[in-house]
Formats: C-alpha cells, structure tokens, sequence
C-alpha cells in the first residue's frame, strides 16, 4: 500500500497540472477536421428540439456525463461536492475520481448525499482491480451506492508516474471477474490515449457493455506525471510518448464499426457543446468532458451548472444548424472530415 500522504500531494498535483493549457495535448483531439453540412433550411424551432437521452437504463437531461477528475486531496471534497450537486441539479450523470485513496485511508465519501438521485458512477483503476479483486471494486460501490462502476486503464500514465504499477498481468481476467460478479454495470475507459477496436473486442468478449473511448485530444496524464517526475532519465525515456495513443475522432467511428453494439462515451478533447454533436455523430451514445469543468467546480456549485447549461445550448444550436429534432437524426446528419 502506498504512503497516504504520497498520493494526496499527488492528487493535488494533478489538479493544478491540469488547469494549465501546456498539459493539454499538442496535437489536439481532431474535432477541428470535422465539418457538417449546413442545413439552412432547419425547417423547425430552436424549442422543438429533443437532446434527452438514455444511460444505463435511465432518463438523462443531455447525452453528456461529467467526466472522472479527482479525489483523495485537500481541495478534492469541494471540487466533487460542487460537481455533485450540480449533475442532481441538471440531471446529468457523474464519473467520480478515482476512490483508491478514499478506500484506503476509510475517507467518508458524500457524493450520494449530495446528489440523492443522479447517476453516480464509482472509479477504480485496473491495477487495483487485479491486485486486490471483487472485494475492493464492490466497496467502491456500496461506498457511494454507485449506478455503475469505471475501471480505468491507464499504463502510459502508470509507466511515466514516479512508483505506477507495471505489472499488467490479468487484467483482463480481473476485469472480467467483475463484469460477471458486480451487481452494477461496468464501464471500461481510458484516461487520454484511447480504447481501439482490437481492445474493445476483447473488452467486449469479457462482458463489457460501455467503454468511454478517451482518446488523445484533451488532458495528457503522460505530461502532467512528466512533470512530476524529477528523474532525468526517466523524463528521457518518455519524451517520445507524451503524445502517444489516437484521436478520438478516429477511434469513435472505428469502434463502432468494429463493435457496433457496444455502448461508446466519447471522450477526450470534448470541449463544447459541437464537440458533443460530433461525437454522437460519429457513434457514441454518450460524452463525458472533465478539464472543462474543472475550474468551474473550483468556484462554486452555480459555475458548474451555468457550464452545463451552456453545453447544452452549444449542443441544442449545433442539432437546429444541422436540422436534427432529436439525437436519432443527429447521428444521421451530413458530415465531411478535411484533410
């Protein structure tokens, strides 16, 4: 077990990294490539349109997710209780950080007394899964009485941080233990380098029913523990792959391709409400945004939602320019790719 202290600096760490545009990936995620067709004959009234949706088996306001950010630090309990009561608020469903810490050290966790209602989604990382098995995943649940439980994959992250878990042995067979036992569905995702086909069929073959793609595009992990790490070799050896992994914009359409009945979350470099257009078009039921919710819920709960309900404006102009009433014709709108 890890020094508790460790990895609240750390947690804390990542929060300020994070805020900062130089730990954003340089090449972007690829929604700038992305052109719809424009519909100027909308032949409806911004009013008509219908962007709710359906996620885990339950009503959402929008097919958006507030992304997994943090947890375990100093300034993590306010962040989470903003971002907690602003998805009960606007009934949009929300991915905790990672409750590793919280588990350890028997931290009480609130979000559930915040958010009484809304879809709540526990967070562990693959690693811990294989090491310590169903009894942990299913304390992360009960812990927050999560709806659904997010395995994260993260090796790049865990090789560039300082002491991260190298050994990936069955993992999959971890994953898939608990895909079976779990009382809740499970959602595969991961952290800024993207799921591809080959890795969604397998998850898909161990019982997986959603994955969140995470794509290269948005926060690089692999930059911010760079940044951390005062290993000059170490900073040697992962220069190369700070930009490692694929655009979400390529991985969404080959998935779904490759698995056309997977659940997809698009995420990774979702900065906007067109950005979230985008990914339902290219196959994905949902989309989860983290970094740009970060400062708000820094602020205050108001901030977060007033975040949202710009999403969704930008989400519900994006469906009139298009002329789509609902998500089922935005999936079919005209889209061009540029060079």
């Amino acid at each position: 077990m890890k020094d508790h202290k460790a990895i609240s600096d750390r947690k804390a760490d990542h929060i300020a990294l994070a805020l900062k545009d130089s730990h954003q990936s340089a090449q972007g995620a690829g929604f700038d490539r992305l052109r719809f067709e424009p519909n100027p004959l909308p032949q409806m009234a911004l009013e008509d349109i219908d962007y709710s949706s359906q996620f885990l088996n339950q009503p959402v306001a929008a097919p958006l997710l507030i992304g997994a950010m943090t947890g375990g630090c100093e300034n993590g309990e306010l962040i989470n209780r903003h971002l907690a009561e602003a998805a009960q608020a606007c009934q949009i469903p929300m991915a905790l950080g990672s409750q590793r810490a919280a588990l350890e050290q028997g931290t009480l966790q609130n979000a559930r007394h915040w958010a009484p209602s809304a879809l709540l989604l526990g967070n562990l990382g693959a690693t811990q899964l294989q090491q310590q098995g169903l009894d942990l995943a299913q304390r992360a649940v009960d812990s927050v009485q999560a709806n659904a439980l997010v395995i994260h994959l993260n090796p790049l992250q865990e090789l560039v941080q300082p002491n991260g878990d190298r050994d990936w042995n069955l993992v999959l067979e971890a994953i898939q233990n608990t895909v079976a036992k779990l009382e809740v569905p499970v959602i595969v995702k991961e952290v800024g380098a993207g799921i591809g086909p080959s890795t969604a069929k397998k998850l898909m073959d161990a019982g997986v029913s959603w994955i969140e793609v995470a794509g290269r595009g948005g926060t690089s992990w692999a930059s911010i523990e760079l940044a951390r790490n005062q290993s000059q070799r170490e900073q040697e050896i992962a220069a190369p792959f700070i930009d490692w992994g694929m655009d979400t914009v390529e991985l969404l359409p080959a998935v779904h391709g490759a698995c056309p009945t997977l659940n997809l979350i698009g995420s990774g470099g979702v900065r906007h409400g067109l950005d979230i257009a985008r990914c339902i078009r290219l196959g994905a039921q949902m989309t989860a945004l983290a970094q740009p919710f970060l400062a708000p819920a820094l602020e205050s709960t108001e901030a977060v939602i007033e975040k949202i309900s710009i999403l969704q404006e930008q989400l519900r102009w994006a469906m009139f320019l298009t002329g789509s009433r609902s998500l089922t014709d935005l999936r079919g709108a005209a889209l061009a790719q540029l060079p």
